[in-house]
């Protein structure tokens, strides 16, 4: 591929991009490993490193453009594939094996994960599954995956489209025409956020997220002039010199007060806050390359120089290693509610597990391809008897983690255990309407009656509104009540509940009990119990089934529905939580919702709670009854 070259080519190594890489890293790692507190929006570190990609790579094409007079695109893609590949294959074939022995929600969807890491597409492939970087249960155990799809892709397109930039006679025209581009792909990202759109999309897509590598091309370009051997004259001056590392120091000062600022699902943050962080990267960028400049040196220290060199593979590791760490030893958790001590592990496990890539996989394919160092594994076998164990070991080692692997994107399922409890159902749900009779309006009797009749309470005297704890136990509460009336989605909480119940009322379909269980999904207002009561009314009860998850907000919520409870009458607590503390075994992967089994339990907490109800009501009653007789009795007496 040849083209016109511009008259100079930048120098073969950059000062600074080194401590830029780990400052970037660290920002993810930390976001991730120990959220929210610390950094929660530590995932600006990712455009970082699109930045540095931008600007290295169009580096490296402008000065094999000077010394060569073309662009050689096979060793180009090879010298990709050396740098990239090897450790990304360890990473997928050991955590897939992990991945398997640890089994349930890990294993989600790995099929196609796999498919995704190994063909560059994985944002796509994650977006078109419905996958999401900010969902914080049952993560993908690859999710961090979708980054280096977009930088790839990068990789075998910008090749490509670069001839047509050398076209533009001048460094300000190639330099405009990449900073055009990068605003119109921010642009193109607040479009599709704009007015509710989907993020992941947005924060995933190769088109919309694409400014940050967009910059760091048009920077390449544009500091071409000021990086040719001499530079200018006045680049290299005191005041230069000063001024960019003051300038360095403020945009890395900003980068890491950008990471303390929380995401929104607005345009405020994509691309508000991924924009600024992207241009900030630039800044310092040209503050360390600067000609003399003292920037670039100072944040090249041995340290985050030691963690620069290895951060393509500490971020390849982290995020695996963590889903992993909290399925084995934290099930139930979340990835962002994790307790501390698996963060650290996970750090810790992630320098040694990186370190070992940069040592023995990812240095010696770099240097010698990988045809080399398949050749140098065979001297081994022919070596002496401890070299030829050691390769031995090595190669049965890998033989157990390939199949392993193969094991497991096997038995890879379509659907977490949560998602699989849910749709069961949802099947028994929609079986029971199917079978169910017409529908018949509630008598007065039942309504309008002080008390209700000393019988147990059927299913037909229910209506129960809840979200997906209640949607899994469905199968449940219609076989424990026949003729319950359940009203129950994903994601439900408490603030749905009392235009639902009001609809129900409105449209006469209120039955003497009502069931609301919706305290899994955030924390509950007083004022909503409140609003629930006065719509159910002195004639009905009111059944506030308790809530079991291993979420923060749970004891409050908890407390809340008891306290509320104590103060009103006809009111009571279902002790779900109570019920399924001692049986966690029959909650899916994330212990939050019931199989089958435990379903029957909830239908059972749920039954004796309106029972117990009902002889309160009763006698209640009774006493207003024998109350009224006496004061009837007295008013008589003579």
């Amino acid at each position: 591929m040849t083209s016109t070259a511009p008259a100079t080519a930048p120098p073969a190594r950059f000062a600074g991009l080194d401590g830029m890489r780990a400052i970037a890293v660290l920002l993810v790692v930390v976001y991730h490993l120990f959220p929210p507190a610390v950094l929660p929006g530590g995932f600006v570190g990712v455009d970082v490193f699109f930045v540095i990609s931008g600007f290295l790579i169009t580096s490296l094409l402008l000065r094999e453009q000077v010394s060569t007079g073309r662009v050689a695109l096979g060793r180009f893609w090879q010298r990709r594939a050396r740098r990239l590949l090897p450790a990304l294959a360890v990473v997928v074939v050991v955590c897939s094996a992990l991945a398997w022995l640890v089994g349930g929600d890990v294993l989600v969807d790995l099929d196609a994960q796999v498919l995704g890491a190994a063909t560059f597409s994985y944002n796509w492939v994650s977006v078109a599954g419905g996958g999401g970087y900010f969902a914080a249960a049952t993560p993908e155990l690859f999710r961090n995956f979708w980054s280096l799809a977009v930088e790839e892709q990068f990789y075998v397109l910008w090749p490509l489209i670069f001839p047509l930039f050398l076209l533009l006679p001048r460094a300000w025209a190639r330099t405009t025409a990449a900073f055009a581009m990068a605003a119109a792909s921010a642009a193109w990202m607040g479009v599709t956020v704009a007015g509710g759109g989907d993020v992941t999309r947005a924060y995933f897509g190769t088109d919309t997220h694409a400014f940050g590598l967009l910059l760091g091309v048009g920077l390449a370009f544009l500091l071409t002039p000021l990086l040719r051997a001499g530079g200018l004259h006045w680049t290299e001056s005191r005041a230069a010199r000063n001024i960019t590392g003051a300038a360095g120091v403020l945009a890395l000062a900003g980068l890491v007060a950008l990471a303390m600022v929380p995401q929104t699902t607005s345009t405020a943050t994509f691309p508000g806050v991924l924009l600024a962080a992207s241009l900030l990267s630039a800044v310092a960028i040209v503050a360390g390359v600067w000609p003399g400049s003292w920037f670039g040196p100072a944040i090249d220290t041995r340290q985050l120089r030691w963690i620069g060199d290895r951060s393509y593979g500490i971020y390849l590791w982290h995020w695996p290693l963590l889903v992993l760490a909290v399925a084995a030893f934290a099930p139930g958790a979340t990835v962002a509610s994790a307790p501390i001590w698996i963060g650290l592990v996970v750090l810790a496990a992630t320098a040694a597990a990186s370190a070992l890539s940069f040592r023995y996989v990812e240095t010696p394919v770099r240097r010698h391809g990988f045809r080399a160092s398949a050749r140098m594994l065979a001297v081994r076998l022919r070596g002496g008897p401890r070299a030829r164990l050691r390769a031995v070991g090595v190669a049965l080692s890998g033989a157990l983690v390939l199949a392993g692997a193969g094991a497991a994107i096997a038995v890879s399922p379509d659907e977490t255990s949560a998602e699989a409890a849910v749709e069961a159902g949802r099947r028994a749900l929609d079986k029971a309407l199917r079978e169910a009779p017409a529908p018949i309006a509630p008598t007065p009797s039942a309504t309008d009656a002080a008390s209700p009749a000393p019988t147990d309470i059927t299913g037909d005297q229910i209506s129960a509104v809840g979200d997906s704890v209640m949607l899994a136990s469905a199968g449940g509460l219609v076989e424990r009540l026949p003729g319950i009336e359940v009203d129950a989605e994903v994601s439900r909480s408490m603030w749905a509940g009392p235009e639902i119940v009001d609809e129900l009322d409105a449209t006469g379909r209120l039955r003497p009990y009502v069931v609301v269980a919706l305290g899994t999904n955030g924390e509950v207002d007083p004022s909503t119990l409140e609003h629930l009561a006065d719509t159910v009314g002195p004639k009905r009860g009111l059944v506030l089934v308790n809530a079991y998850a291993p979420r923060d907000w749970i004891p409050g919520v908890n407390a809340e529905l008891a306290a509320f409870a104590d103060d009103h009458r006809n009111v009571i607590v279902a002790d779900w939580s109570g019920a399924i503390a001692s049986h966690e075994d029959l909650l899916a992967g994330d212990k939050i919702h019931p199989g089958a089994a435990g379903g029957r339990i909830f239908a059972d907490t749920v039954a004796a709670a309106v029972d117990q109800l009902a002889d309160e009501r009763r006698e209640y009653a009774a006493d207003r009854a024998e109350r009224l007789a006496e004061i009837l009795s007295a008013d008589l007496t003579p």
